[in-house]
């Protein structure tokens, strides 16, 4: 059974169409990177299984269930945004216990805690801590349950190198368990580095979906970067994935 499953889904805001027509299928086991210039859609494809955003038509099951029928799937789902707001007056260890006792399942958080050297950070308010400490913190809140499915949106922005490696081994150890990772990135090397399959928006439509070598063979390039740059330039499409 797939994890994710995207129909015929449809997002207008006014009069501006966000999501035309999107198809997707999402498979236990495999890291699906979602890509596409700036205002393709990407977050808000993520936003609509989440249910953070309601469609406009279309359908999305998550682990057999219509999303729209209520929120229970979002148990199955470890979500990292990319911008982590927390309340500044808690401190980190607050804000897990706080979490977890949302989601009232049992929560790994010593093992991440201790991967992302936060044991220092724990009783410090979040209003003080730097960019990536926080995102190291996001890191944690997502990883720290035993999901189904993880969406990851930009999740190493703000990370040093050590902390860009522990994330990305725990990606590959995440997808070797038989977990789905959907994530959104503008490094194309971290996407060649982790991405099974590459899923790319252009003007609210998937416009290819298969594994990044064959990107790179369809468009004639070397790297995933330039095959990228040489779609949307034959699209005419200027601005940044």
């Amino acid at each position: 059974m797939e994890s994710i499953v995207v129909e015929d889904l449809y997002k207008r805001f006014g009069r501006n169409e966000v999501l035309r027509g999107v198809n997707l299928k999402v498979r236990p086991g495999e890291i699906t990177a979602i890509l596409g210039p700036n205002a393709s859609g990407k977050t808000t494809l993520m936003k609509c299984i989440l249910g953070l955003v309601i469609p406009t038509s279309g359908k999305i099951t998550v682990m057999g269930y219509d999303t729209s029928k209520g929120v229970g799937y979002r148990r199955y789902i470890g979500y990292m945004p990319q911008i982590a707001r927390f309340p500044e007056n808690l401190t980190v260890m607050e804000l897990i216990n706080m979490v977890k006792d949302i989601r009232g399942k049992e929560a790994n958080w010593e093992y991440y805690v201790n991967l992302f050297g936060l044991e220092k950070f724990l009783d410090r308010p979040l209003s003080v801590l730097s960019g990536g400490t926080r995102q190291k913190v996001n890191t944690t809140l997502a990883f720290m349950f035993d999901n189904a499915i993880y969406m990851l949106d930009e999740p190493t922005v703000g990370f040093d190198p050590v902390a860009s490696t522990h994330f990305k081994d725990e990606v590959i150890k995440l997808k070797k368990a038989g977990k789905s990772i959907v994530f959104t990135s503008h490094i194309m090397s971290e996407v060649e580095e982790l991405a099974d399959r590459v899923v790319f928006l252009l003007n609210g439509k998937v416009h290819f979906d298969g594994t990044p070598s064959r990107f790179k063979e369809q468009t004639g390039e070397s790297t995933l970067e330039r095959a990228i740059a040489r779609l949307m330039k034959e699209a005419g499409v200027e601005d940044g994935v």
